[in-house]
């Protein structure tokens, strides 16, 4: 494209040679995550993907969007840009993965101020990273400028997955009965919610102070602590619909456990959660003493430490547990099924 410039666009804000830079910074991050369904490589006008449905009867097709939040905000002020395309997966996957639903593929797109190709490319790094642990391929994407509009400093990112499940093998709640146990997986920290209180609460507005301040109980940052990326649960969840019966899954993401939890259950039946059933990572009791946030508000908002959970019959509660270590996923019986109005009851 050597002869693609344009002179006029450049002096209104707009560098379309730092878009053919980044593609270029970008290209092997991308190859990687290439799965025998993909067809074509980055720079066409559409992502061409050959699904392979094997035995599946009836497949069906499952799709997911979402984007990061101002969790970017941190990202930003750090100057760290190569984890939080991890996010970006994660948020879409996470949840269709809950559907039964095997990721096939994932786009993504990248509103910025201004093009800076290294910085491109280190955001489509973790795309490209949260798609490897996905499982899927990133088959195509977008990156616009928007100069004016966007400081050049800024950026945003959203993303949306497609993913294929077998009809019969759709997980809904229907076969949830009274009885029943909710394993917790364990979160990898607050994920990539409710950023916009968790600035209010710091007081985050530069890059110095609280960003810098070293926790207590860890070795690192206050800003490296919430820059820990959304843990990505599809490998796992496909490992364990192989081996036990689920009845019912639940992304944990904003809303928490009382908007979420209650999303996996059928009317007439409730979640009891017994909040000493494990430790609370101390992020969250810091979250709550600085903030002086009501425990209701604290479930009602964040994570809590559990990122995804699971319902279960009692008698496959343990064989669930253990299959979820083995895959790297630290998982614990939160609580059960009882009848009662849908909802959240923390005992």
């Amino acid at each position: 494209m050597k002869e693609s410039f344009s002179e006029s666009y450049k002096n209104a804000g707009v560098d379309i040679t730092a878009g053919y830079e980044s593609v270029r910074l970008m290209k092997g991050s991308v190859e990687r995550t290439f799965t025998s369904g993909v067809l074509t490589g980055i720079g066409g006008f559409g992502g061409l993907f050959a699904p392979n449905f094997g035995d599946m009867e009836e497949p069906v097709l499952v799709s997911g969007t979402d984007g990061v939040g101002t969790k970017l905000r941190i990202a930003q002020l750090m100057n760290r840009h190569d984890t939080i395309g991890i996010d970006a997966v994660a948020m879409s996957v996470n949840d269709i993965v809950c559907c039964g639903a095997k990721p096939l593929f994932f786009l993504d797109y990248i509103a910025c101020g201004k093009n800076y190709p290294e910085r491109i490319a280190s955001i489509v790094s973790g795309i490209s990273d949260g798609c490897v642990q996905a499982g899927c391929a990133l088959i195509g994407g977008e990156t616009a400028e928007h100069p004016d509009v966007m400081d050049p400093d800024d950026y945003d990112i959203a993303g949306f997955a497609v993913g294929v499940v077998d009809k019969k093998n759709i997980l809904d709640n229907n076969n949830v009965k009274e009885g029943d146990i909710i394993i917790g997986f364990k979160s990898s920290g607050v994920h990539s919610n409710a950023f916009s209180l968790i600035r209010k609460i710091f007081d985050i507005k530069d890059v110095g102070a609280p960003l810098v301040e070293r926790m207590m109980y860890s070795n690192r940052t206050l800003g490296e602590e919430l820059l820990i990326p959304t843990k990505i649960y599809v490998k796992p969840v496909l490992k364990l619909l192989e081996s036990v019966k689920v009845k019912s899954l639940s992304h944990i993401t904003g809303g928490g456990f009382h908007e979420n939890i209650p999303r996996s259950l059928p009317a007439g039946l409730t979640a009891i959660i017994a909040k000493n059933s494990y430790d609370i990572p101390p992020l969250f009791k810091l979250i709550q003493k600085r903030g002086n946030i009501s425990e209701h508000d604290m479930y009602n908002t964040f994570n809590m430490g559990i990122g995804m959970t699971a319902v279960v019959d009692k008698a496959d509660a343990g064989a669930a547990i253990a299959i979820l270590g083995e895959e790297d996923v630290q998982a614990i019986i939160i609580g059960e099924v009882r009848r009662g109005e849908r909802g959240v009851t923390l005992v």
